[in-house]
């Protein structure tokens, strides 16, 4: 491309949804429960660090880090996503990195800037530093650490990822792209609007040169939306084959299935446990999906590239990195006393085995399987109702079939 061209593309930005300031609704007056954390150690990127830690922690302790999207705040985006309450319910500690202003205009992490995406260097070591801090002051699982992020912050989870995949078990890409495609604006832009398709090798590669870890790799999960014009949905396809590269996990699926209506494909070891997932949710733009939860609660707030979706990928997320089978005492009272009139709500000491539930996901997977192709349902109707077909479909929907 031309500078010529350059100049024309960059003109047309501010009609571009999600790269301009003022499109997201930026609010400087949250109310958060995030509190900012100075002097964590080295910062070479000039970020700001945000954190929230429930008083109980499950154990062993777990650490989510968590990337905004551009003109976002780490406040808007935790008001947004709900991952303070998801924090809070299930006990696991937060660490939210902010960009400032003065080292992108909107606000944006660098994902594609090389002083920013390399090991050890620019914002790429101050969200290490961060994670390092948390890790010794609240004493987190080394096992334990997971990062997520939206857009700008999901490709910059991408770079976490790459860069230092020996801190991650896994991580969570939402509406972002994946590691290496880009090292300056040029590239950037073509990555974000046209998604060049790689050879699988070729994307794996630019992940193996970034650190001297040989595996075992992070988990990923990848999420995006089908109508994205900011971000094209193809490089949800090319995190994937990254990632399939990495974990040497054939192209095919080994399972599709349905969850809240969306469709998920999913890939595993000979183990059983899932490495990469990828949702796609149809029709959506660019944002975070939000909806009801499988325990029936709700996480977020509907906002600026923050969709009402009606499925939480904060909690399918929070799930996927095995966060969820533990409830604080608090928490599991509230939900408790909402979903049961007839006995007390009980606490069960922080010490105590895991309480789970399926009950709540299995009875959503049933609605979503009966909801899903009406016409083929009608036609059944027709014809006298397979029960055994839908919940057969439910169960697969719930994880409890495959």
């Amino acid at each position: 491309m031309s500078l010529a061209k350059n100049l024309a593309l960059l003109r047309h930005l501010p009609k571009v949804d999600g790269l301009r300031l003022a499109e997201f609704g930026r609010s400087a007056d949250v109310s958060s429960p995030l509190e900012e954390v100075t002097g964590f150690g080295d910062n070479p990127g000039n970020l700001r660090m945000f954190a929230f830690v429930p008083a109980q922690l499950q154990k062993p302790r777990a650490l989510v880090v968590v990337l905004h999207g551009c003109g976002q705040t780490a406040a808007s985006y935790d008001l947004g996503a709900g991952w303070s309450t998801l924090a809070q319910h299930y006990g696991f500690a937060l660490v939210m990195p902010e960009q400032q202003r003065i080292n992108n205009g909107n606000t944006c992490f660098n994902w594609f800037n090389p002083e920013d995406t390399a090991r050890d260097g620019g914002e790429a070591r101050s969200i290490r530093e961060m994670i390092a801090h948390m890790a010794e002051a609240h004493r987190i699982d080394p096992r334990r650490v997971f990062i997520t992020g939206l857009s700008a912050g999901g490709g910059m989870t991408s770079v976490m990822l790459a860069t230092y995949p020996e801190v991650f078990a896994a991580g969570a890409v939402i509406a972002g792209l994946p590691y290496g495609i880009a090292s300056n604006l040029r590239e950037a832009l073509d990555g974000m609007f046209h998604s060049p398709a790689r050879p699988e090798r070729e994307l794996g590669d630019l992940v193996r040169r970034a650190s001297n870890h040989r595996g075992p790799w992070p988990k990923i999960s990848v999420w995006h939306g089908s109508a994205d014009r900011t971000v094209n949905p193809g490089n949800a396809s090319e995190i994937v084959k990254q990632w399939l590269d990495l974990h040497d996990l054939p192209a095919a699926p080994m399972a599709e299935t349905i969850v809240d209506g969306y469709p998920r494909q999913a890939w595993w070891n000979k183990d059983g446990e899932t490495l990469v997932e990828s949702y796609a949710i149809t029709d959506m733009a660019h944002g975070t999906p939000l909806g009801l939860a499988d325990n029936d609660q709700r996480y977020g707030l509907e906002g600026a590239f923050l969709i009402e979706a009606g499925i939480s990928s904060s909690y399918h997320i929070a799930k996927f990195f095995g966060l969820t089978g533990w409830i604080a005492d608090a928490a599991r009272t509230k939900i408790e006393a909402g979903s049961s009139t007839s006995k007390p709500a009980t606490s069960t000491p922080a010490t105590s085995k895991p309480v789970l539930s399926p009950a709540p996901h299995l009875a959503r997977s049933i609605r979503a399987a009966v909801a899903e192709e009406p016409a083929a349902l009608k036609r059944e109707k027709a014809r006298g109702l397979d029960l055994g077909q839908i919940i057969t479909r439910a169960l697969t929907a719930a994880g409890l079939m495959k």
